[in-house]
């Protein structure tokens, strides 16, 4: 196995967010696999890092939700072969720690050979951090055999990209971390790429109403038709759920934005004895107030939601096998395809709210 050579989205600073330039990709050492790059879906926390918003990481290749074809395997790789296609997650697990062994695969706290050493560089060797542990915005990529999981060749790239992030977050909220019981009622608050998912794990559960909740009117009509029961602005959602539930509340909220005042609007939202799920990360810095007393006496949750709590293995097959029987929606998920070079736009409409997912692809 040798070197490869392909170009990247680099960012330099969060003053100089992205070029494309020429970058090389090492082998993959033990345990690792390499994967040819053929789509990644465009993500707001990849936008957050890009702009400082999480800290300065650069200089960074960004990217996470990733799909593409195995090329090379590493020592001790013995159950995937070049020539698979996979989904490429931000999710590192040993399977084994403490965290694993309780299914939580999100917090595995073992180290990883790619903790402390990068396989993507400048041809120069100037070293590139793999932002999100990934760095799918290359060419070719290089991560933990654990982080990639094999999909059906005849699922679109661009599509099983989205397997990756955004749908296992969502669905995994609703199905994992809260999982929700059949006839519960259900708000979601933000209707974006995850939001929308959230409201499909939602429906594919049985729940008896889901109201979504968003200040745009696109992406309300577009929870509509992933399976939201009814929809309402943030101004109007509380009389919503009340006429739906005699004004008891929703007894799970879901806030997918990431921002404090959305989890201030789901406070509003919730019922006693019901579960706010906090999905969406703000930038650092931001706070809400919550009044504990009343927290208390009412005896609600707050539940903070990783990626969904998933367990790639096992979620992202199940996930297929929901799209193949049709009750699961990805192919409306995605908004526009476009190459690299056309990134600046992507995340310009992604940044706007004006795509649900926008997916680079790679020639």
């Amino acid at each position: 196995m040798t070197r490869i050579e392909t170009r990247a989205l680099v960012s330099r600073s969060p003053e100089e967010p992205h070029r494309v330039e020429g970058v090389v990709v090492d082998p993959p050492g033990p345990g690792e696999v390499r994967v040819a790059v053929e789509a990644t879906a465009i993500c707001h926390s990849d936008l957050f890092f890009m702009g400082g918003k999480w800290g300065d990481y650069t200089p960074s290749v960004f990217g996470h939700e990733t799909a593409g074809v195995v090329t090379d395997v590493g020592d001790g790789v013995d159950d995937m072969s070049p020539g698979g296609r996979v989904v490429i997650t931000l999710i590192r697990s040993c399977g084994t720690c403490a965290f694993c062994a309780r299914g939580m695969h999100t917090f595995c706290r073992t180290p990883f050979a790619l903790d402390g050493a990068t396989r993507v560089h400048t041809p120069a060797g100037e070293p590139l951090s793999q932002g999100l542990k990934v760095a799918g915005f290359a060419g070719s990529v290089v991560v933990d055999r654990s982080q990639a999981v094999a999909v059906p060749d005849e699922m679109a790239p661009e599509v099983a990209c989205l397997l990756a992030c955004g749908v296992i977050t969502g669905f995994g909220a609703v199905t994992r971390t809260a999982d929700i019981e059949a006839g519960c009622s259900v708000a979601v608050v933000g209707a974006g790429g995850v939001g929308l998912n959230a409201v499909q794990g939602a429906r594919v559960r049985g729940a008896g109403h889901i109201v979504a909740v968003d200040l745009e009117p696109s992406k309300l009509a577009a929870a509509g038709r992933f399976g939201a029961t009814h929809t309402a602005r943030p101004d109007e959602a509380r009389g919503v759920i009340d006429d739906l539930t005699d004004g008891r509340g929703s007894d799970y909220v879901f806030v997918t934005a990431g921002s404090g005042r959305a989890i201030d609007t789901g406070m509003t939202l919730l019922s006693p004895g019901g579960a706010l799920v906090v999905v969406g990360m703000p930038p650092n810095g931001v706070t809400t107030e919550i009044e504990l007393g009343y927290l208390a006496g009412a005896g609600q949750r707050i539940l903070g939601s990783k990626m969904g709590s998933s367990i790639p293995a096992e979620d992202i097959p199940a996930l297929v096998e929901l799209y193949r029987d049709g009750r699961l929606l990805l192919d409306e998920l995605v908004t526009s395809t476009f190459p690299l070079e056309g990134f600046a736009k992507a995340a310009a409409e992604v940044q706007a709210g004006a795509a649900l997912r926008n997916v680079i692809t790679f020639g």
